[in-house]
């Protein structure tokens, strides 16, 4: 008789494995997203700016800005804006610790009541957050003179873009080299409009992709810390 714990995990793995072949993502190293064309992608988190909220000149001077910013860049930027429920763990998760440290029974109390406040306002109000974000890209010439078909059939085929990984791997530093570049020319554009710009990191990325993709299992599930290792397609 077949082991049925082999079989359900067999069925996973054929599940994760039919899944990341409509991804475009082969790895995601050194804080940059590696697609399976060969590109590099990285991933600027910005604040922003409340523009109706600033007076004539104000909203002027951030016009100009951003005008000269667009000016500056010679090559594509995507600009996302994520809107998502309020995740209030880590700061539920703090309130803990302060209410355990109490010393009066009262500040405790204070401290838990004011937690479940909290929680109940942020589920029964449905409070969003938004986060904003600006993809720099670089391409070798091997990925832009691919035709909407051909990168669309090599999206499919993830054993083949596995069997250039090592291809990927030795031009990665080149192509590290120039979205740095792009990515330093972004962020003092949007440094100049008055915005603050942090990079993501390894880990990072994969956490939001993590989100993105399953939006109900992040919320109770977090994802583990994966600082200073590449994540690669399994």
């Amino acid at each position: 008789m077949p082991d049925k714990s082999q079989s359900v995990h067999q069925k996973k793995t054929q599940t994760t494995a039919s899944t990341q072949r409509f991804l475009p993502i082969a790895e995601i190293r050194d804080n940059t997203l590696v697609l399976k064309n060969g590109g590099v992608r990285a991933i600027l988190k910005t604040s922003s700016v409340n523009f109706n909220l600033k007076s004539s000149d104000e909203q002027n001077a951030l016009i100009y800005a951003y005008q000269g910013f667009l000016n500056t860049i010679t090559f594509p930027i995507q600009i996302l804006v994520r809107s998502r429920k309020l995740d209030i763990d880590m700061y539920m998760d703090n309130l803990n610790i302060i209410a355990k440290k109490q010393e009066s029974p009262l500040m405790r109390k204070q401290t838990l009541e004011y937690m479940e406040y909290i929680k109940k306002l942020v589920e029964y109000a449905d409070i969003m957050e938004k986060n904003f974000y600006v993809v720099v890209p670089h391409d070798p010439s091997r990925a832009r003179d691919l035709s909407l078909f051909q990168k669309f059939s090599h999206s499919l085929s993830p054993e083949d873009s596995l069997g250039n990984i090592r291809i990927r791997h030795r031009e990665f530093e080149k192509l590290r080299k120039k979205l740095t570049q792009r990515v330093n020319v972004v962020r003092a554009g949007l440094e100049g409009c008055g915005l603050r710009v942090d990079e993501l990191s390894t880990n990072e990325i994969v956490e939001l992709f993590y989100q993105i993709y399953n939006p109900g299992t992040s919320r109770n599930q977090k994802l583990k810390n994966v600082s200073g290792q590449d994540v690669l397609p399994m």
